[in-house]
């Protein structure tokens, strides 16, 4: 076989021995954990706003970027719930560069996996210990998710992701919201089917393990735009999309009907600048329809330090190596008007 074999890693478990979370923090997640999970089963009328760079490249500025969040969210704390996004995985359409941090902890060396794992939990709570929030990521890779389960609150399941039937198991296993997105076709039953599976029981293999799960109630649906058979994008954001997921939710026995839109990808064209004016439609929308107000629970927006995007080795801080994002001002005002319309 082609395969080699280079080391032996450190299971979750020996990570998590070795880089434990303080017994403070432990309580921080617990109390963060309860709050969005009163929003995404409706006992909160709170909004959820994930956000954060495409990919978190580097610790310092990324918990730069998170303690700037951290003083916004105490002044809207009454209305939105920020969850930074902390992305440590980074799927490539073509599998051909910078893959997150668990593959390169420095983007501008080789990659090292150990020293990954150990730089990606590290981050997250040093995130946490200075900014009080509790952050989400993005499951890639299904086996690698216990590295992190102590410590997210939010997971995201990509496009490329929601059909595979591993990751649909293992979110079933959860106890943390998991937003499902519909794939890069746009398919909708697609996206609710993974939902339907997420929410049920499985028994499976799992790092090793025969083990059975109890379903998780919390995962939903996340709208972000598709990609038709001649490569052009669509979105699926509008007031008709949302009433179509609607109509889904109601033929299909879920438990907790709920969406989170995500601004960019496809929804923007990729157009970062776009997202400002797309959180704003979103919001006008759930404004005027008490059922879209009921099923849209918040929005994934990327921004960053920096606007815009560089190559590997630019040397701007703060600023995205991977997909384009907001920069910080706009960022910071656009939060504030998503807490006026609550």
């Amino acid at each position: 076989m082609s395969f080699e074999f280079i080391r032996k890693l450190p299971t979750p478990s020996e990570i998590k021995e070795s880089y434990p979370v303080p017994p403070e923090l432990v309580e921080l997640k617990a109390k963060r954990d309860a709050e969005i999970r009163d929003v995404i089963t409706g006992k909160s009328n709170k909004f959820l706003v994930i956000v954060g760079p495409c990919s978190a490249d580097n610790e310092d500025s990324v918990v730069d970027y998170i303690n700037r969040l951290a003083k916004v969210n105490e002044k809207v704390s009454d209305k939105l719930i920020i969850i930074p996004r902390i992305y440590t995985n980074k799927p490539r359409t073509t599998g051909e560069g910078y893959k997150g941090m668990v593959h390169q902890p420095d983007p501008e060396k080789k990659p090292d996996f150990l020293a990954g794992l150990v730089a990606m939990r590290k981050m997250h709570i040093r995130a946490m210990a200075e900014s009080g929030l509790t952050s989400a990521d993005e499951m890639l890779y299904p086996e690698n998710y216990r590295y992190l389960s102590d410590i997210l609150s939010y997971v995201a399941i990509g496009a490329r992701s929601v059909e595979d039937q591993q990751h649909r198991l293992t979110v079933s296993g959860f106890d943390v919201p998991a937003g499902m997105k519909n794939p890069t076709s746009g398919d909708f039953s697609v996206m609710m089917n993974s939902v339907y599976a997420a929410q049920h029981p499985h028994s499976f293999i799992y790092r090793g393990w025969e083990v059975n799960t109890s379903g998780n109630e919390l995962a939903h649906t996340i709208l972000r735009g598709a990609t038709n058979k001649h490569g052009q994008n669509t979105p699926n954001y509008h007031y008709e999309d949302m009433n179509r997921l609607l109509e889904m939710y109601g033929k299909m026995e879920l438990k907790n009907p709920a969406c989170i839109i995500d601004t960019n990808h496809s929804n923007s064209n990729k157009k970062f600048e776009q997202q400002i004016r797309i959180a704003k439609e979103i919001m006008h929308n759930r404004k005027i329809d008490s059922d879209i107000h009921t099923l849209v629970k918040g929005l994934m927006i990327e921004s960053y330090i920096e606007e815009g995007c560089q190559k590997v080795g630019g040397g701007v801080y703060g600023k995205s190596i991977t997909d384009p994002c907001l920069g910080w001002a706009d960022t910071e005002k656009l939060l504030y008007d998503l807490a006026d319309y609550e």
